[in-house]
């Protein structure tokens, strides 16, 4: 959420900064600070009051002690009459408070300035390529066919159980998605992240203070009796825990990292790009978060997409970054890189992380504080980044390495799944 203090220092500049995400905030940044007015004006006036009350409530002492009664009762009366118009202004500024909140809660945190301009992911840039590009056959198998050659996964009887979007996994298909998680979680813990098993369902608070919600309701598995959500990524719980908390300044960075199922309905989602694993309901995905300093934070960015490039190069897989442009970027973040790897059968790229700084904007909504070396809080920066979820990874190894004897395995995951081969 963003601060008053922001949108006060230069409402213009805030404005045109929404904008590149293709918001019209003028409505709502005009109407912020209309009622902060109110608020502000409501907040002298009752400490005027209150200095009032202070000063009737020490004569009327002093008339009573002189015996004056009749006058005594009479500042009573005055008393009584100024604590009621007290009520009035504190219900004015606790109104003016809600609506503030409420409103910027339905404003997206402000873009980098690094952020390009641009309306789709078409706009989006690439930043940075590597990998080597297998070269397969005309008649190379996607990995929905390849899935069920070798019998790794079945999204039929996912169906059956419970319907589209959750594949069940088997033999060297499970066994290579156990494989990829301990891997993630290896080399996350090897960088620095405490590890993490968080719940898989949330309440609203939850929600609401990682920026999930109001935005992202419609996407969210709801669990109506409970009113708890299933987890669209660790990053909701992980990130949680640190609401409501005061850090000293030397206690940052919290490093977190945390492997867990991800639910979400991605409700609209047909067609031949959404095919196998490309898009599902359920699916495995390791996290990893940082609570940072400020000062530091756009460092802790480089480090996790460094974190994030290592990973994909060990799995040998052709990848590049793209910095998203304004239009394609989370309601929340100030500025995202996706990674994305090539899959060859399928002859494209597919999304496996998005890297991602959103300043203050959650630590604002979490009350997730620091105090400063002035003694003074100050809120956090968090960050987050995929690393990596495993659908699109499962699919690019599986389609890439695929050969006439069978489909060979990583160096690197050998190790984690107990064979060098899928035949």
């Amino acid at each position: 959420m963003l601060t008053l203090s922001v949108i006060k220092e230069n409402p213009e500049d805030v404005i045109r900064r929404l904008a590149i995400k293709h918001f019209d905030g003028r409505e709502a940044i005009t109407r912020v600070l209309e009622l902060d007015k109110i608020r502000r004006a409501s907040q002298a006036e009752l400490d005027g009051k209150l200095a009032e009350l202070k000063g009737l409530a020490a004569q009327t002492g002093q008339l009573m002690k002189a015996g004056k009664k009749e006058e005594a009762e009479a500042v009573k009366a005055q008393t009584a009459a100024i604590k009621e118009s007290t009520k009035t202004l504190e219900e004015s500024m606790v109104s003016a408070e809600k609506e503030i909140t409420d409103i910027l809660l339905t404003v997206p945190n402000l873009p980098y300035a690094g952020v390009p301009e641009g309306r789709t992911a078409a706009d989006n840039i690439v930043e940075k390529t590597g990998g080597v590009m297998p070269n397969l056959p005309e008649d190379a198998l996607p990995h929905w066919e390849l899935a069920k050659k070798y019998d790794l996964i079945d999204f039929e009887l996912g169906v059956k159980i419970t319907g589209a979007g959750f594949p069940v996994y088997k033999g060297k298909g499970a066994r290579l998605q156990r494989a990829l998680i301990s891997f993630f979680l290896d080399a996350a813990r090897e960088a620095g992240y405490l590890e993490i098993q968080p719940p898989y369902v949330v309440n609203a608070a939850s929600g609401y203070g990682t920026g999930q919600l109001p935005d992202k309701e419609g996407q969210m598995y709801h669990c109506n009796e409970d009113d708890l959500y299933l987890i669209p990524t660790a990053e909701v719980p992980v990130t949680n825990l640190y609401r409501d908390v005061i850090f000293n300044e030397s206690d940052l960075p919290i490093k977190n990292t945390a492997y867990s199922a991800c639910f979400r309905r991605e409700a609209g989602s047909y067609g031949k790009d959404v095919r196998g694993l490309n898009r599902l309901h359920q699916f495995d995905k390791v996290e990893i978060v940082q609570i940072q300093h400020p000062d530091h934070s756009y460092e802790a960015l480089e480090e996790m997409k460094d974190h994030v490039q290592s990973l994909v190069e060990r799995l040998e897989l052709p990848w590049h970054i793209l910095r998203l442009c304004g239009g394609d970027m989370s309601f929340t973040s100030a500025i995202t890189f996706d990674f994305e790897v090539f899959s060859a059968a399928q002859k494209r790229w597919l999304e496996v992380s998005s890297v991602s700084n959103f300043e203050s904007y959650q630590a604002n909504r979490l009350h997730c504080r620091y105090r400063g070396a002035d003694k003074k809080m100050h809120l956090c920066h968090t960050l987050n980044g995929s690393a990596l979820a495993l659908p699109r990874i499962v699919a690019a190894l599986l389609e890439n390495n695929q050969t006439p004897e069978g489909i060979k395995i990583p160096k690197v995951l050998v190790p984690y799944c107990g064979f060098d081969i899928i035949d």
